[in-house]
């Protein structure tokens, strides 16, 4: 339950979801971005959609996590698992709604075969890196290069 009393309900991401999840990251970093997740939606909704969850409260997106499984990345030649974006919203946050999200998340990539899942975090944000450590993530061998252009 929520603090409006409101049960949460995590389920697989459907296309009709781009709305809420625009307005979700609007509300989380200040900017309407529509044609941003509705390409990113649409590119993972194409490559494993069983891997894209939403938490929905009385109708309204409240979370949303993004990812798939895929091998040669990086060298990596095993199914691994992806979590490649989240949000939650933060009327919501504290509840368990990340958690339960991940949770059906990493089901879906057990049963796709993945023996391993990888993310990345920008150190800068500090509380999804702790969110990521609760869930039982630890650092990883492979750093992060990046060149400005």
């Amino acid at each position: 339950m929520t603090e409006t009393g409101t049960e949460v309900q995590i389920r697989m991401l459907e296309d009709t979801d781009i709305g809420g999840i625009t307005s979700l990251d609007e509300q989380l970093g200040g900017q309407y971005r529509p044609e941003v997740w509705e390409r990113r939606i649409g590119y993972y909704l194409r490559r494993d959609p069983e891997a894209l969850v939403v938490a929905e409260a009385g109708g309204k997106v409240v979370g949303f996590m993004l990812g798939e499984v895929r091998s040669g990345e990086f060298g990596l030649e095993e199914p691994t698992g992806w979590v490649e974006v989240l949000g939650v919203d933060p009327g919501f946050r504290g509840q368990a709604v990340g958690r339960r999200m991940a949770e059906q998340m990493l089901d879906h990539f057990r049963q796709s075969g993945a023996t391993t899942v990888r993310t990345l975090v920008d150190e800068t944000m500090g509380e999804i890196g702790e969110f990521f450590t609760r869930l039982g993530f630890e650092p990883a061998p492979i750093r992060s290069f990046v060149m400005e252009l």
